[in-house]
């Protein structure tokens, strides 16, 4: 069996076709330059994904919808005919690990969280950080969840709706900023 890979940069990040499958990248997305983006992956409009991130599309699909932030040293990855599917305006906090799960619209995946194989995170839901999602669990919508194994805390208000899109917004700003001000040293 052969397999075929082309790595290629894309103004200093790291694209991957794998199996011929190549990132599909949408307009005004931000990947950092230590980003890795692998397979069948598609990044929608305005998307972030930050340094050291890996998003590994090689057992099924990773969807990123609009808006939404995959921030530092995260992974996200799949299982055979276990995709990711992560919503519009989601953030994903600093190394948090998304592997074959659903995280529908306007959600907050806390620092260090990990959320397990056909795990669904329901709209204007929070993750705290370091909670651990268990495999096939469901989150609200509007739930807050914590600890490890990760269980309800209480009902959020859906003007919480309000609050994470404020985290959304933060990291458009700086998306929008380090698209135009980064400068890679070639020392």
């Amino acid at each position: 069996m052969v397999l075929c890979m082309a790595i290629y940069f894309k103004g200093n990040k790291m694209i991957v076709e794998y199996r011929g499958k190549s990132p599909r990248i949408g307009h005004n997305v931000y990947i950092a330059p230590t980003a890795v983006i692998i397979g069948d992956v598609t990044l929608a409009d305005g998307a972030s994904v930050w340094y050291g991130a890996v998003l590994r599309g090689d057992e099924a699909p990773i969807r990123v919808g609009e808006n939404s932030n995959i921030q530092d040293n995260c992974t996200v990855h799949t299982d055979v005919d276990k995709p990711v599917d992560i919503g519009d305006n989601v953030t994903v906090g600093h190394n948090a690990v998304v592997h074959g799960c659903t995280v529908e619209n306007s959600c907050l995946i806390g620092i260090g969280a990990v959320i397990l194989n056909d795990a669904v995170i329901k709209s204007g839901s929070v993750v705290a950080a370091g909670s651990v999602v268990r495999e096939r669990q469901a989150v609200g919508p509007f739930h807050l969840v914590t600890g490890v194994p990760a269980r309800f805390k209480r009902e959020l208000d859906p003007k919480i709706h309000e609050i994470l899109q404020g985290a959304v917004d933060n990291y458009d700003r700086l998306r929008r900023d380090h698209r135009n001000n980064i400068t890679i040293s070639q020392n």
